[in-house]
């Protein structure tokens, strides 16, 4: 077989695939085999064929990512920053593990700063990382 044929097959194996994904970096790899495809057809030799592929594959991976990066949605802050918590107990003071009331519920959280606190003391919300609460003393917005 033709090596430009072989080409054209692994591109057009490489566009159903990414029909099946939607990613668009397969389609980049199915573009580059077509490109190299031509290459073949006008008699390069077989590693300019795989520069031709490799090149335009880097470049359609580099520009999606540069696509998807400036599309990116920001992230949103929790709506749990700056709610109050109630310090139940300690689970590990020197660690600043703790256990807090929020929403009715014990949450695990972890204290920032200040952890001369006693059980009963209102505490606020930093952030979260899963589902652990960041708190302390002071509110922030």
């Amino acid at each position: 077989m033709e090596t430009h044929l072989l080409w054209i097959v692994v591109g057009i194996v490489l566009v159903i695939a990414e029909l099946l994904t939607g990613t668009f970096y397969l389609l980049v790899l199915g573009v580059a085999a077509f490109a190299a495809a031509a290459a073949a057809w006008l008699a390069a030799p077989f590693l300019a064929q795989v520069l031709v592929a490799g090149a335009i594959a880097v470049a359609g991976v580099l520009w999606i990512r540069a696509h998807r990066r400036a599309r990116a949605v920001p992230e949103m802050p929790s709506f749990d920053v700056g709610q109050p918590v109630k310090l139940e107990q300690w689970v590990n003071r020197a660690d600043g593990l703790a256990r807090v009331m929020y929403r009715d519920a014990l949450w695990d959280a972890v204290v920032e700063g200040d952890r001369e606190v006693e059980p009963g003391a209102l505490l606020f919300v930093h952030g979260v990382s899963g589902s652990t609460l960041h708190v302390g003393r002071q509110k922030r917005a």
